[in-house]
């Protein structure tokens, strides 16, 4: 019989159980659905076309990118347009192996354009439930503040959500870098932990290492997004890997927006090889044309990841997510019989 050794990397990426830490909901509406919710929502769009969409998803800054984003955003009217990107995304996680998924929510993008926040929620915890019931994904929601706003905004953004706080996992923060950095955020964060919420911040993917060492030193944050800046600073690099503060990495989008010039370029191996605790993430899958796996695979092709370290970025990912211990061990058992189905001989 056929040895499993032979398997080729995408087939042991398929079948590697994996948590998703860095995905943001309005970043992962597929074109034919985008202009489904348009069309469902009489919103006018420039384009005619998945074709056209697809084309306009060619960025060359996170700001250019960003502008696409909050532009598609406005298809997101109703709760069932927010139950079904986020019921879409989990469905395809589910088919790549993804047995928990912590997603980020931008509420402020919507409810600044009259979008009742109940709207919102409702539609998204419900998709998570019904996935929840019909796949097995277990997810949490994360919602993120936007750091082009005030920290006054999001102060009154947290106390909007108070009716919802039970089903919240934490709070992060989110949009372009430049010009805003995480110290701008420290009483929000301080509420946010003060509250019990998990802590989480984008930092170092524009913005610079120190901007990694405020999220760290000043908000408190829990887990990096991003952080791929620390890279330029070798004694945040020996500290993160001492306190196994994980990062969650997203290589596509990386290259996609111009952070790194090529995959090969891209700091991950050097991170995972120096001891920091590296996932591996999708970020805004439909807009950067790659899913979780697809992250996965272009990593191990380009910076030459065996199964080993891609087993490693696995077992990351369930040791960096916010869930019951049972659970993370149930899911590193899963992993360790995965690697040795790989390594055995098929019966």
């Amino acid at each position: 019989m056929a040895t499993t050794d032979t398997m080729t990397p995408a087939q042991f990426v398929a079948g590697l159980p994996k948590a998703e830490l860095h995905m943001h909901i309005e970043g992962s509406i597929e074109p034919g659905l985008f202009l489904r919710l348009a069309e469902r929502n009489s919103v006018a769009l420039r384009w005619d076309s998945e074709e056209a969409l697809r084309a306009a998803y060619r960025f060359t800054d996170l700001q250019d990118f960003l502008d696409l984003y909050y532009d598609g955003c406005r298809v997101l009217v109703r709760a069932e347009d927010f139950h079904d990107v986020t019921r879409d995304y989990l469905r395809r996680a589910h088919a790549d192996g993804v047995l928990h998924a912590e997603m980020f929510l931008g509420v402020q993008g919507h409810t600044s354009r009259g979008v009742p926040l109940d709207m919102v929620m409702n539609g998204v915890l419900g998709a998570m439930a019904k996935a929840q019931a019909e796949d097995g994904i277990g997810a949490g929601l994360i919602v993120v503040a936007q750091r082009h706003r005030s920290e006054e905004e999001a102060l009154a953004m947290l106390e909007a959500l108070r009716p919802w706080y039970p089903r919240l996992l934490g709070f992060g923060l989110g949009g372009a870098e430049v010009g805003h950095p995480p110290s701008k955020f420290a009483a929000f964060f301080r509420r946010c932990r003060a509250l019990g919420f998990k802590v989480v911040a984008h930092a170092g993917e524009e913005g610079p290492a120190a901007y990694v060492r405020e999220a760290l030193d000043l908000l408190r944050v829990e887990r990096l997004d991003h952080g791929n800046a620390c890279i330029d600073d070798p004694a945040l690099v020996a500290a993160l890997a001492a306190s196994r503060v994980p990062l969650t990495m997203c290589p596509l989008s990386n290259l996609r927006l111009g952070v790194v010039d090529s995959l090969a370029a891209h700091p991950l191996k050097r991170l995972l090889d120096a001891g920091v605790c590296v996932t591996v993430n999708s970020d805004d899958p439909s807009y950067f044309g790659g899913y979780v796996n697809d992250n996965y695979l272009a990593c191990q092709q380009a910076l030459g990841l065996d199964n080993a370290a891609l087993a490693t970025l696995a077992r990351n990912s369930f040791e960096a997510a916010f869930m019951p211990e049972a659970q993370r061990l149930d899911a590193l058992a899963r992993i360790n019989a995965w690697v040795s189905r790989s390594e055995g001989v098929a019966a």
